[in-house]
């Protein structure tokens, strides 16, 4: 699993790619997505798409080749949603049991080998990878690779990489939506997600929207609760 999967003969008929978006938000759900290909040739149909890493895409090119992927490949997506990372002992770990679902999904009808390439969250992606293969039910057919930068290096890791930022954009949109506000990105440097912190931070409201475990929100949350306590 430390191996780079490009230097490695592919004795394997099938390809999946994994990849996240909305690992670092302080608000809303973090997504993992996957694209199942047969044959490594079928990289370059992908790479022809003009798929690469979804940061590298606007908006409109990455809507326009996330909508060819899904509709030639069979595809997969989990997501987390705050409350589920909040009470998750680590986000690492969480992330590897929303991947293992997704291989075990696009793997349950196929019993050749399969080469799964996910693009490991951790700094230590050989142990990330052993413990995402713990979750694998074919693990006999499985050549794993956890690797970094694999949504710039692998064009299935792109494609399941624009599958997980599009969903996401549509779940924000939709949360903006249901909930009548607009928190911004999410992200703690996006000046409107920190002011709507700094506004709802205790807003019951919301509860269901903030990441609470996350230092962006401890601060804020401290910093209100001692000002209340200074004006009592």
């Amino acid at each position: 699993m430390d191996k780079d999967a490009s230097k490695e003969k592919n004795n394997c008929n099938w390809m999946i790619g994994v990849d996240d978006s909305g690992r670092g938000p302080v608000l809303g759900p973090m997504t993992l997505a996957g694209v199942l290909i047969k044959g490594e040739a079928e990289q370059e149909t992908i790479r022809e798409m003009g798929a690469k890493d979804s940061k590298l895409l606007t908006p409109y090119i990455r809507k326009q080749i996330g909508e060819q992927v899904k509709f030639k490949y069979k595809y997969k997506i989990e997501n987390a949603d705050p409350k589920e990372i909040d009470d998750f002992p680590n986000l690492n770990n969480l992330e590897a049991v929303k991947a293992g679902l997704i291989i075990n999904y696009l793997m349950k009808d196929i019993d050749e080998k399969v080469k799964v390439i996910v693009d490991a969250p951790s700094i230590n992606a050989k142990a990330w990878g052993e413990y995402l293969m713990q979750t694998i039910v074919k693990k006999d057919q499985v050549e794993l690779f956890s690797e970094h930068k694999a949504d710039l290096n692998w064009p299935v890791v792109s494609a399941a990489s624009i599958i997980a930022k599009e969903n996401r954009e549509e779940n924000i949109k939709k949360l903006k939506k249901e909930l009548g506000v607009n928190f911004g990105s999410g992200y703690p440097s996006d000046p409107k997600t920190k002011e709507f912190l700094q506004e709802n931070w205790n807003n019951p409201k919301f509860d269901e929207l903030i990441r609470k475990t996350w230092s962006t929100y401890k601060k804020i949350a401290e910093k209100e609760k001692q000002q209340e306590l200074y004006l009592l």
